[in-house]
């Protein structure tokens, strides 16, 4: 063989190492494990991080038409880029609260059954103050004032909202 040879790959004598078999199954082990971990970690840090309260954009919205709730009935209204949830009671009084549950930001409901409002996403309960009562919300939802100018029923944020 002369200088010119050496280039030329020998398979008697390979120039390369090839990854051992044992450090390639370590690795895809290693990689699947902390795979698991993050897809297990993530939703317990949501958890217990809630997300952001957003800057509703908006002081005050005409949220409904007087007459268009029945006594003991809630409704969902846009108040600014959130949602909010008016209610009537069954003694006339209105209340008005932000309807993004504390948890995770999902869209609560209000139940006349039980005169409470649910979040379907975990089962969290809130009173009608908005204060939570059971289920994994860490904060009562944001209270609103309202108040009835005419036909229109205007909801406006506190002034600490």
């Amino acid at each position: 063989m002369g200088s010119g040879d050496q280039g030329m790959a020998n398979p008697s004598c390979p120039l390369q190492a090839p990854i051992p078999r044992r450090g390639f199954v370590k690795l895809l082990l290693g990689g699947g494990f902390l795979a698991t971990a993050a897809a297990f970690l993530y939703p317990v840090l949501r958890y217990f991080i809630p997300p952001p309260v957003a800057n509703l954009g908006v002081d005050e919205v005409v949220a409904a038409k007087v007459g268009e709730l029945k006594p003991n009935s809630g409704m969902i209204f846009r108040f600014g880029s959130r949602p909010g949830l008016l209610i009537l009671e069954a003694n006339g009084t209105y209340r008005a609260l932000s309807a993004s549950c504390t948890h995770l930001g999902c869209t609560v409901q209000y139940r006349p059954d039980l005169r409470e409002i649910w979040c379907p996403c975990h089962n969290g309960i809130y009173n009608l103050n908005g204060g939570n009562v059971s289920g994994p919300p860490p904060k009562p939802l944001t209270v609103f004032n309202v108040h009835v100018r005419g036909d229109e029923i205007f909801v406006s944020r506190n002034g600490e909202a």
